[in-house]
Parts: C-alpha cells; structure tokens; sequence
C-alpha cells in the first residue's frame, strides 16, 4: 500500500508543499488533522483505545475518531471520512464545529479542528486502529485524566482541557 501523503502547512495554517508521512513525522513538520467526539444519548463519550500498531501512541486513549487530513482534503471532509474508516459510522452530518488548535508539540505539530457530534453506535470498530472502544462520563474522564494522564494521547488531553472549559456551567 503506497504511504499517505498530506499537506504541509505554515504558520498560518497554508499549504506549502506536499511530503510522505513518515517524513512529515520524523522531521515534525506542521500539518493538519481532525478530532471527533462522538457523545451519546446519555452524554457520555464515546473513547478509542489506539491499536498497538500505531506508530504514534499506541495503546493510549484517545478521541473517538481522529485522523490526518489528506492532501487537498477539507477538514470537513475528513472528519466524514474518519467517522467511517474508524467506527463504521456512515453520516452526512459532521456535527458541530467547535474549536481550532494551532499547531504544538502535543498535537505532533497537527493544526486540529475538533468536532462533536451525537451518536449512540452501535460502532464497528477499525481493528487495525482501534484495539478497544467504550462509553465514558466527562467526569469519569476528568478525573482519570487527572489520576493517569499517561494513558491519553497527548492530543486528547488538550483538547479535553479546552472542551471542558467551553462547557462549565
């Protein structure tokens, strides 16, 4: 299978050229991505447990569908298509657009749109991402975030620190 291309980016968050995966990872160079949270009728979120094949942190938890923005992909787009190469979910609707992330060490130099939307599975998981899936409370998140940060992707905790902090009463 050929290795994906995506997008570098500036700054500001425009297309510069173009490089294969592994190149844009090992050399740390600004691209793009999305994060899916995908809440049930109950409020709970749904959680992935990354595959240990990953070859950015595997086995850590992490939203409920993420992915890279391919090369002249939109982030909308890509948040469809994730949806449905992770959890088998076939919508037409992406759900609310929340917030942008710039680019930073902890996204792995990913600009990210985080999306959320509402969803009750059941989900058919993409076993070569994803080892294990489950519904979660957000108080039940917070509070192991805060007990086992380690267990998260690095990605995942900040956006669930700005999330969070979007929705206190």
């Amino acid at each position: 299978m050929p290795e994906e291309i995506f997008d570098i980016v500036n700054e500001r968050d425009e297309v510069i050229g173009q490089e294969r995966r592994s190149e844009v990872h090992r050399l740390g160079l600004r691209h793009r991505a999305v994060h899916v949270l995908v809440f049930n009728s109950k409020g709970e979120l749904f959680l992935q447990k990354r595959s240990m094949t990953k070859d950015t942190f595997p086995g850590a938890w992490d939203s409920s569908a993420s992915g890279h923005v391919d090369t002249g992909e939109t982030y909308d787009t890509c948040a469809l298509r994730e949806l449905r190469e992770e959890l088998g979910w076939h919508t037409s609707a992406i759900g609310q657009k929340l917030f942008k992330m710039t680019a930073c060490q902890e996204t792995g130099q990913e600009f990210v749109w985080v999306y959320r939307c509402q969803g009750d599975g059941p989900f058919e998981l993409h076993p070569e991402e994803i080892e294990a899936g489950g519904w979660f409370k957000p108080e039940e998140i917070t509070q192991w975030m805060e007990a086992r940060p380690q267990e998260f992707a690095s990605a995942l905790l900040k956006i669930w620190n700005l999330y969070h902090g979007q929705n206190k009463p």
